[in-house]
């Protein structure tokens, strides 16, 4: 079996998605696209389309198969993401310093992690720097100014002011909750 995969008819699908004129195909949610059956369709028709017109009539009969993959939606981008912040997990389990946490992200900090690291146009292709950027690089910060020791639990929260993720302890974090109640 070869596999093979383009960006081709990238730009037209783009446009399907969210158009310059006219009326808008698609909703947004939280700055997510919201695709119905209808718009998958001539995502994919315009996608196979672009790939007829580029490739010669003799190549495409030789494909056994062309598949359009869907835009991804938010059931799918939270999926990535829970996938990603397991992967740091690992990391923080797996590292040679003797500083091992568990963190937890809040439903709000994944929201923001997921506005930041997706869009319409390139899916998640950013989430992983996202993470990187916000999670990864101050998580590493506090490790290096020991505010983070070995068997801490760090809960990692949205401050919607500052637009930014928060870090506390699980004594900082139960106090939070303490002075909130």
């Amino acid at each position: 079996m070869i596999f093979m995969t383009s960006n081709l008819g990238a730009s037209e699908m783009s446009n399907l998605i969210s158009p310059k004129l006219g009326f808008h195909a698609s909703t947004l949610t939280n700055g997510n696209v919201e695709v119905d059956q209808e718009l998958t369709d001539k995502l994919a028709k315009s996608g196979i389309a672009a790939a007829r017109r580029k490739f010669t009539p003799e190549f495409m009969n030789r494909v056994d198969k062309v598949v359009a993959f869907k835009p991804l939606g938010q059931p799918e981008l939270r999926r990535i993401l829970d996938l990603e912040l397991g992967q740091v997990q690992q990391r923080i389990f797996q590292s040679p310093s003797e500083c091992t946490f568990v963190f937890t992200v809040s439903d709000s900090g994944k929201d923001f992690l997921l506005k930041e690291g997706t869009d319409v146009k390139y899916g998640a292709r950013h989430l992983k720097r996202a993470i990187e950027r916000f999670l990864v690089h101050p998580v590493s910060n506090l490790m290096a100014t020991d505010q983070v020791k070995s068997g801490d639990w760090i809960y990692v929260d949205l401050d919607s002011e500052r637009n930014s993720l928060v870090f506390a302890t699980e004594e900082e974090y139960l106090q939070l909750q303490r002075m909130a109640s």
